[in-house]
């Protein structure tokens, strides 16, 4: 059974690189209409945007910081002028500042909680209200969908990114109670949390003995693509998981198994 999901707007934040890139690609491959929101770099998300309309799709580029109340009013306003409509959300912006504890400084924390966690929180508000403003579309048994971007570090500790994974931490309840709040309206909220992926913000770390030492972390014995999580938010959005709701989806090559308890029992 093909998992498809025609016929659907998905806004998908963060989507310029990366692990939003490959969520924004996947989303337009399985028949979505898709707005490609990036912060400060408009050529890529432009030029995906310019790549899913030849291939017959619908897609949208537009510029806007989430952690700002009135970009995010901006972002899905001009989605709907193109569109007519919200059905998939997929909150993936995220960023890192990474200090230790002693020498974080206090911007550096409040901007990645900006950022990666109300940046969220805001993009779902938005897309929760369009939601409850449709009519049924009849696109989908769901009345919309929110996906938003977590983390293993959701549950691993991550000594010198402490800002890092509170965010993260916090998406895990945020999740899980707008969950709890929305499913009797008809709209599932899960997340996925991605382990290792690489990408070009983190080419170094993912390559040669870095990559090596990478690799032990990883019980599946590879390192993750954007598209694993592609395909992942495609699935989550479409009807093949129309009963799950509050769920976290770790794809992570088993990174969350803490490997490095194998044989200390």
């Amino acid at each position: 059974m093909d998992c498809r999901v025609d016929g659907q707007v998905a806004i998908v934040t963060g989507a310029s690189s990366g692990i939003g890139y490959g969520c924004a690609e996947a989303l337009a491959e399985a028949g979505a209409a898709v707005t490609i929101n990036y912060n400060s770099h408009a050529e890529p998300a432009e030029k995906l945007a310019e790549q899913i309309t030849k291939a017959g799709g619908r897609a949208i580029a537009i510029g806007a910081d989430v952690s700002k109340p009135e970009d995010v009013e901006r972002l899905f306003a001009q989605a709907l002028s193109s569109f007519g409509a919200v059905d998939i959300v997929v909150a993936n912006s995220g960023m890192q500042k990474d200090a230790p504890l002693v020498e974080m400084k206090v911007e550096d924390w409040q901007k990645v909680l900006n950022v990666n966690l109300t940046g969220q929180f805001l993009c779902a508000q938005a897309g929760v209200r369009q939601f409850l403003k449709q009519t049924d579309r009849t696109v989908s048994r769901a009345r919309g969908k929110i996906i938003s971007m977590s983390s293993v570090h959701e549950i691993i500790p991550w000594a010198g990114h402490v800002n890092y994974a509170a965010s993260k931490g916090g998406i895990l309840l945020m999740m899980k109670t707008m969950a709890q709040e929305v499913a009797e309206k008809g709209i599932r909220v899960n997340s996925i949390a991605p382990g290792a992926i690489r990408t070009g913000i983190n080419k170094a770390e993912t390559e040669g003995d870095k990559a090596k030492a990478l690799l032990k972390l990883i019980p599946y014995g590879r390192i993750g693509d954007a598209a694993d999580i592609g395909r992942a938010s495609v699935w989550l959005a479409s009807d093949q998981s129309d009963y799950i709701t509050g769920t976290t989806l770790f794809v992570d090559g088993g990174m969350a198994l803490y490997p490095e308890f194998r044989g200390n029992g």
